[in-house]
């Protein structure tokens, strides 16, 4: 089984993506834009990407800049959970991704005996960072 997270932008897709290549790495892939498409949106939101993807070595993001009609809220029912290889990765992904966000759980020792942070980056995606030896 193969699960994948499928995020939806407010129109700012591409520079969320970017984004989270500078922090993962991987490669963007299969970009496809309301451009040539039968459907009803407006002229200025064409080169909006209608399905992008962002595929690294153990992850894929899925993602796509829904329609400007279409009601979006800031993920507050799921986040994005992110087991790290070493803890020092795990802190320096966790303070990339909510240093123009917020912080929720500061990046931390817990009572599970992993460190961990919880936060939501500047995209309005909540975001779980782990690492347990």
């Amino acid at each position: 089984m193969r699960i994948e997270a499928y995020l939806a932008f407010k129109g700012n897709c591409r520079e969320a993506f970017h984004f989270y290549k500078e922090i993962f790495g991987g490669e963007i892939k299969n970009v496809e834009t309301y451009e040539d498409k039968e459907i009803d949106i407006p002229e200025n939101y064409r080169t909006k990407w209608q399905h992008a993807e962002l595929r690294g070595k153990n992850f894929t993001l899925l993602g796509y800049d829904a329609a400007p009609d279409t009601p979006l809220t800031d993920g507050t029912n799921f986040h994005l959970g992110v087991d790290m290889d070493t803890e020092e990765e795990a802190k320096s992904v966790f303070e990339k991704l909510t240093k123009s966000g917020k912080v929720h759980t500061s990046f931390q020792k817990t009572s599970w005996g992993a460190h961990y942070g919880r936060g939501t980056d500047k995209y309005g995606i909540s975001w779980m960072i782990n690492y347990k030896k």
